[in-house]
């Protein structure tokens, strides 16, 4: 099952997702920017986005827990929120990943393309991605 995230999922999400505040979370879940991902009543991970520009859906975090990785979760995840966003009207979504990270494969394959990158001091090349959703 997939939805989005409500209070009943802040302390599941909090617990492994350390790269926001709790703060920002309940920021985030409030404007309806988390989706949560369940199997047989499992917490199985989650996808986080923003608006890049205030107005690009852009997702900041897909994670799903080391059990549940390489059996399409991802893949399901992605797609329902892009097919949320279209429903929404938005044309494009944009997400990035480290360079020396396998994600981008895996957005690759989902139909991402790179289309720019960042170069913070000490940190590997972050890859911007973008998928039409036209």
């Amino acid at each position: 099952m997939i939805r989005y995230a409500d209070e009943r999922d802040m302390e599941t999400v909090q617990q492994h997702d350390h790269y926001i505040s709790k703060a920002e979370l309940e920021n985030a879940v409030r404007a309806k920017r988390v989706l949560v991902m369940y199997q047989n009543d499992c917490f199985v991970g989650w996808l986080r986005y923003n608006l890049f520009w205030d107005e690009i859906p852009f997702m900041n975090m897909l994670y799903f827990l080391e059990p549940y990785r390489g059996k399409g979760y991802g893949t399901r995840l992605t797609a329902f929120w892009e097919k949320d966003m279209a429903g929404s009207g938005y044309e494009m979504v944009l997400t990035s990943t480290l360079s020396n990270e396998q994600a981008q494969f895996f957005y690759r394959k989902n139909g991402y393309a790179d289309c720019g990158s960042l170069l913070m001091p000490g940190m590997p090349l972050e890859i911007i991605m973008r998928k039409s959703l036209q």
